[in-house]
């Protein structure tokens, strides 16, 4: 006959151990966060390369719109050029025309700017979260009193590039967070 002897406290840790390890653990959850944010914050740097290269010229940094966001009761995240809960200081860019250099000068374009443009000239960063949304998906014909302003062809950037780097952020998650909970197990086993 076969006998085997167990010792219940090397069980009872081993237990406890493994029941640190879950998701419900509050030590768990709040480290398994902190991988998630920081894979998100590397994500969302490759989304803003790719912005930069998506615009010929950004002198207004749009591409400092792309945000991510932590959710609150389940583990995961996402990467979004939606707006942004809280806007950001105004700014102004001046720019130095040709005709207040030379005000005698012949030609050029002499009408007045309008309050609307204005304003939207103020949004600097991430507040021109409108500007990378306009290159993603585009606009229609646009038509003023002074003419035909063209229209913005989609560029889907956005909608290609984002998927991806989730993917590969997913990837880098699901190996540091079995890292990260060997170690866990190993730090709580030891004790």
């Amino acid at each position: 006959m076969v006998t085997i002897e167990v010792n219940e406290s090397v069980a009872r840790n081993q237990n406890e151990a493994l029941a640190a390890l879950f998701v419900n653990n509050k030590d768990t959850r709040k480290r398994i966060r902190k991988i998630i944010r920081e894979e998100l914050k590397d994500a969302v740097k490759r989304v803003k390369e790719d912005a930069k290269y998506a615009m010929d010229s950004d002198p207004r940094k749009a591409y400092r719109a792309v945000k991510y966001s932590i959710y609150r009761k389940i583990l995961g995240g996402n990467i979004s050029i939606l707006q942004r809960r809280k806007a950001g200081t105004r700014y102004r860019l001046i720019r130095e025309r040709k005709l207040d250099i030379n005000p005698h000068q012949r030609g050029g374009n002499r009408r007045k700017r309008s309050a609307r443009t204005e304003a939207l000239d103020t949004y600097f960063g991430a507040d021109r979260n409108f500007v990378l949304r306009f290159l993603n998906s585009g606009t229609t014909m646009r038509h003023t009193i002074y003419g035909n302003r063209g229209m913005i062809g989609a560029r889907n950037w956005f909608t290609n590039d984002a998927p991806h780097e989730m993917d590969i952020a997913a990837e880098n998650l699901s190996a540091v967070i079995e890292e990260e909970l060997a170690a866990a197990y190993k730090e709580i086993d030891k004790t």
